[in-house]
């Protein structure tokens, strides 16, 4: 397929640039795959569409302020930095558990000199945080880079970190927005640090609607995937086929495999939350499905792991039923995969009707779920 055809035409007053007043009151656009209906509700309406046989998947990730602003301390020269995965370790792969422990991480970096092995920037009103360039990698402004420090990374980061919130979301930069970011940009149910980009479609969900949900018999489990800038990165290919993801590393953990299973087993539907726990699950389903040895009924099972599935149609899902997610960028692998769940032509007629109906879009948006 072209990836033109996956463009649509938005307005840029449609770009949530904020989050709205109160977490849990966003619109909810229900698009029924079967018959292409579509309902206008609230994400409070969830609890209806979602019964006792269901599960639903939630990515536990959370996202730290890995954007740092600094120097170079050889000629006081402005840089920029973004923590995007620990180093991989031997296998090429990303280390799950590294993350809130590694002093070496891949970086992005911004700035107006040319970057070289062995250069040092310092971040923090006294230079506590201080980064050598180790070498170039692949990718415009990829490095790896070595951190060191009096205290723990993850503390500094906690103090003097940035948010890093979309480019399409515009800041100024001051404490206020930070303020605002720092807990509205991450889930009620965040446990897992490594994002650097929030699974957004769980930012909807409060505490009164997991309790209703509870009420009401429904299971929730988790996956954890942390997701990196590459879930932003352009298709630039014509053909969608020819675009490759980047790896991010999940974990399945025991009872959510077996939860998943067993609702699997009893003719449930599974509701993923999320891209991000879509693409943990499928990735897993994927590799269960190859195993001549799996056991009866086994959808998926516990492990960990890196996924770089791309999902657009034609697809099959093993794992995914239904599916909350938010409004998605033209021509984004985002919007490629939902059009793989509900299809194409379904998924843009509702993108038009949301747009008059004035949604908010992306990150800070409304959302959709997908029946």
């Amino acid at each position: 397929m072209k990836t033109s055809q996956f463009w649509y035409p938005l307005p840029a007053r449609l770009i949530a640039q904020h989050p709205v007043g109160e977490r849990g009151t966003e619109k909810m656009m229900v698009l029924h795959r079967d018959t292409g209906v579509v309902e206008h509700r609230h994400i409070a309406d969830i609890v209806e569409y979602v019964t006792p046989d269901d599960l639903l998947v939630v990515n536990d990730t959370k996202v730290f302020p890995a954007r740092l602003l600094g120097e170079w301390p050889d000629t006081h020269g402005a840089v920029e930095m973004l923590l995007v995965s620990a180093a991989p370790t031997d296998s090429g792969l990303p280390d799950m558990a590294a993350a809130s422990d590694s002093l070496r991480w891949n970086v992005i970096i911004g700035s107006g000199r040319k970057c070289r092995e062995g250069q040092i920037a310092s971040f923090g009103p006294r230079g506590e945080l201080k980064a050598t360039l180790l070498k170039p990698l692949a990718g415009i402004g990829m490095w790896q880079a070595e951190f060191s420090c009096s205290r723990p990374l993850m503390d500094l980061l906690d103090e003097f970190g940035r948010t890093p919130v979309p480019p399409y979301v515009k800041r100024e930069g001051t404490a206020e927005e930070e303020a605002e970011d720092r807990e509205r940009y991450q889930t009620i149910y965040a446990r897992e640090v490594g994002s650097v980009a929030a699974p957004t479609a769980g930012l909807h969900f409060t505490s009164e609607i997991f309790a209703a949900l509870e009420a009401k018999g429904v299971r929730r489990v988790a996956v954890t995937l942390h997701v990196g800038p590459g879930t932003f990165r352009p298709v630039k290919a014509e053909n969608i086929e020819d675009h490759h993801m980047d790896f991010e590393a999940f974990s399945v953990p025991p009872e959510t495999a077996e939860a998943i299973n067993a609702c699997k087993t009893r003719g449930g539907r599974v509701f993923c939350v999320g891209s991000t726990t879509v693409r943990t699950l499928e990735t897993v389903a994927a590799a269960v499905a190859e195993d001549r040895d799996r056991a009866p009924g086994e959808t998926v099972r516990a492990g960990c792991g890196a996924s770089d599935i791309f999902i657009y149609p034609p697809y099959r899902f093993r794992v995914c039923d239904c599916m909350l997610t938010n409004f998605h960028l033209p021509q984004s692998t985002l919007l490629m995969m939902v059009s793989a769940l509900a299809g194409r032509e379904r998924i843009l007629c509702a993108y038009a009707l949301a747009a008059r109906a004035n949604y908010r879009f992306f990150s800070y948006g409304d959302c959709m779920l997908i029946v």
